[in-house]
Protein backbone atom coordinates (compact mmCIF):
# COMPACT_ATOMS: atom_id res chain seq x y z
CA UNK A 1 0.00 0.00 0.00
CA UNK A 2 0.99 3.59 -0.53
CA UNK A 3 0.84 6.19 1.47
CA UNK A 4 -1.65 7.65 -0.63
CA UNK A 5 -3.79 4.71 -0.15
CA UNK A 6 -2.86 5.30 3.81
CA UNK A 7 -4.01 8.49 3.54
CA UNK A 8 -8.05 7.65 2.06
CA UNK A 9 -8.49 4.91 5.09
CA UNK A 10 -11.19 6.33 7.50
CA UNK A 11 -8.65 5.02 10.63
CA UNK A 12 -5.48 6.50 9.40
CA UNK A 13 -5.94 9.94 11.28
CA UNK A 14 -6.68 7.73 14.61
CA UNK A 15 -3.75 5.76 14.16
CA UNK A 16 -1.47 8.91 13.20
CA UNK A 17 -3.36 10.62 16.85
CA UNK A 18 -2.36 7.30 18.66
CA UNK A 19 1.18 7.19 17.25
CA UNK A 20 1.60 10.75 18.49
CA UNK A 21 0.71 9.40 21.80
CA UNK A 22 3.76 7.59 22.48
CA UNK A 23 6.43 8.47 24.81
CA UNK A 24 9.47 7.07 22.44
CA UNK A 25 8.04 8.18 19.26
CA UNK A 26 9.91 11.65 19.10
CA UNK A 27 12.60 10.01 19.53
CA UNK A 28 12.37 6.98 16.53
CA UNK A 29 11.31 9.68 14.54
CA UNK A 30 14.57 11.37 15.09
CA UNK A 31 16.39 8.32 14.85
CA UNK A 32 15.17 7.38 11.52
CA UNK A 33 15.51 10.35 10.04
CA UNK A 34 19.17 11.06 11.22
CA UNK A 35 20.45 7.88 11.09
CA UNK A 36 18.44 5.06 9.57
CA UNK A 37 17.44 6.73 6.53
CA UNK A 38 21.42 8.40 5.52
CA UNK A 39 21.99 5.08 5.69
CA UNK A 40 19.15 3.21 3.73
CA UNK A 41 16.85 5.64 2.18
CA UNK A 42 14.55 3.27 1.01
CA UNK A 43 13.77 1.28 4.29
CA UNK A 44 9.93 -0.41 4.54
CA UNK A 45 7.94 0.06 7.28
CA UNK A 46 8.19 -3.95 8.22
CA UNK A 47 11.98 -3.24 8.55
CA UNK A 48 12.07 0.33 10.37
CA UNK A 49 9.67 -1.98 12.69
CA UNK A 50 11.90 -5.32 13.45
CA UNK A 51 14.80 -2.66 13.25
CA UNK A 52 13.53 0.18 16.05
CA UNK A 53 11.88 -3.21 17.62
CA UNK A 54 8.58 -0.84 17.83
CA UNK A 55 5.37 -1.64 15.82
CA UNK A 56 4.28 -1.21 12.21
CA UNK A 57 1.80 1.69 12.39
CA UNK A 58 4.61 3.31 14.25
CA UNK A 59 6.54 2.83 11.49
CA UNK A 60 4.18 3.03 9.19
CA UNK A 61 3.89 7.17 10.68
CA UNK A 62 7.44 8.06 11.07
CA UNK A 63 8.18 7.27 7.31
CA UNK A 64 4.87 8.97 6.02
CA UNK A 65 5.89 12.35 8.12
CA UNK A 66 8.93 11.91 6.92
CA UNK A 67 8.64 11.60 3.52
CA UNK A 68 5.57 14.30 3.71
CA UNK A 69 8.42 16.61 5.35
CA UNK A 70 11.07 16.05 2.34
CA UNK A 71 8.21 17.07 0.36
CA UNK A 72 7.34 20.15 1.51
CA UNK A 73 10.82 21.14 1.96
CA UNK A 74 11.28 20.40 -1.86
Amino acid sequence: MTFAEYEKEKLWPILIGTVHTLTMYPGHKAYTKDSILEERSGISPEELAARLNISLGEALVILYELASEKKSES
